[in-house]
């Protein structure tokens, strides 16, 4: 859906809730098949205890799905796809922007991690150190968990000073 067509009242009314409900994430999950051997996850997510507002998101902003937690029955609205949080979300929340400190600074830092994945440098080691750097920056505070932490990239960016000039070792089966 095209920003220019929502109403301002509506837009502002989602921004606000958004400010308030909304969240920012970067998640880095496990991929042998990656290039860096992990994925980078962009979400953009609302929580809440009746659907109707969620659905005023995806009608709005024009994707993502919402799922209900069996556990306690709260619903989230979900926008994980790449190509909809570049040509609709993120666009969306420049426009209508947030008016709490902590939202403002989330949005900068995640349209900052989009931004290295939207160019592909998360591929190389110097763009996926910026991303892990600008992730530990993301939803300081109360409640924020995380089940890969910076310590666990360590060895992606450690070189051996033994090994730099080494030749690569060739096992053979002995039989």
């Amino acid at each position: 859906m095209d920003n220019n067509k929502i109403k301002p009242e509506i837009a502002c009314y989602l921004t606000g809730f958004a400010d308030g409900e909304g969240s920012f994430n970067v998640s880095l999950r496990k991929r042998p098949d990656h290039t860096m051997g992990w994925q980078v996850v962009l979400t953009f997510n609302v929580s809440q205890r009746e659907s109707y507002i969620l659905s005023q998101f995806k009608k709005h902003l024009g994707c993502g799905r919402i799922v209900k937690r069996k556990k306690d029955g709260l619903f989230m609205y979900v926008v994980d796809n790449p190509n909809s949080l570049k040509e609709k979300v993120i666009p969306f929340f420049k426009k209508y922007k947030f008016l709490s400190h902590n939202k403002k600074y989330n949005f900068s830092i995640f349209c900052q991690i989009a931004n290295l994945v939207f160019n592909k440098e998360h591929l190389n080691k110097d763009g996926f150190k910026k991303v892990i750097d600008l992730r530990e920056k993301l939803n300081i505070g109360r409640g924020r968990k995380r089940k890969y932490n910076k310590e666990d990239f360590s060895e992606i960016f450690e070189e051996n000073p033994q090994r730099l000039h080494a030749k690569p070792r060739i096992f053979r089966d002995e039989k």
